[in-house]
C-alpha cells in the first residue's frame, strides 16, 4: 500500500469517526438548520395509525406549511395546532397545505388531533432522525425527558425539535423559515398568512 493511500484510509477513517461521535446540541441555541433556498432531505414517518408516509411525496402534492413542534404534552405546542386550526381555511385558500410534525410516538398524535381539532396532517418522527437532518434537534434536559415519560405513551423521544415553521414549493425548497430557540413564541397567525400571501 503506497504512503498516498495509508493517508486517505486514515483520513477517511477520521472523517467517519467524526460523524459517528457527533452529538446533538445540548441547547437550542446551537442548532445548524436548513437554510431559506435548500431542499428538505427524504423523510418517511408515521401516521396516527402507526403507517409509514412519504413526506416528500406528499408536499409534492401541494405547496406545504411544514410544523415542527415538541410534542403534544407541550402547553405552547397545543396552542399553536389549535391556531393553525383556527387559520386552516385561509392557508387553504392561499393554495396551501399544513402537515405538523412531532417526536412524539405515533400513538400520542391521536389525542392531539381530537385536542387541538386539526383536521390537517400530524405526523410522528420518533427517533427524531428527520428533525437531526433538518438540524432544528437537540438533547432534552433529563428533567423534560422525565415530563415527557409521564405525559405520553410509548418510547419517549431524546431528541426535541426547537419549533420550527418552514414555508415549501411542490420541489421540498425552503421558501420562508421561522425559528425560535425560545419554545414560548411561535409565529402569529397574521404573520404566517401575511408571508404566504408575499412568499414566492
Amino acid at each position: 500500500m503506497t504512503k498516498v493511500k495509508s493517508i486517505q484510509l486514515l483520513l477517511l477513517f477520521l472523517f467517519v469517526s467524526a460523524i459517528g461521535n457527533a452529538q446533538l446540541p445540548q441547547n437550542a441555541e446551537d442548532i445548524s438548520p436548513l437554510l431559506i433556498g435548500e431542499t428538505l432531505p427524504e423523510a418517511t414517518l408515521l401516521d396516527e395509525n402507526g403507517k409509514s408516509i412519504n413526506l416528500n411525496a406528499e408536499i409534492a402534492k401541494k405547496k406545504t406549511v411544514l410544523v415542527f413542534y415538541r410534542g403534544g404534552w407541550c402547553p405552547y405546542c397545543n396552542m399553536q395546532l389549535s391556531s393553525l386550526a383556527a387559520t386552516e381555511k385561509e392557508i387553504l385558500e392561499l393554495g396551501y397545505q399544513i402537515i405538523a410534525v412531532s417526536p412524539d410516538d405515533y400513538r400520542n398524535l391521536k389525542p392531539s388531533v381530537e385536542k387541538n381539532k386539526t383536521s390537517y396532517k400530524l405526523y410522528s418522527d420518533a427517533d427524531g432522525s428527520f428533525i437531526k437532518n433538518i438540524g432544528i434537534g437537540f438533547t432534552p434536559s433529563e428533567g423534560t425527558t422525565s415530563y415527557i415519560a409521564k405525559k405520553t405513551t410509548g418510547k419517549t423521544t431524546d431528541v426535541l425539535p426547537v419549533p420550527t415553521v418552514l414555508v415549501l414549493n411542490t420541489k421540498g425548497e425552503i421558501l420562508f423559515e421561522y425559528i425560535s430557540p425560545n419554545y414560548k413564541q411561535r409565529i402569529s397567525p397574521e404573520l404566517l398568512l401575511a408571508v404566504l400571501q408575499n412568499v414566492k
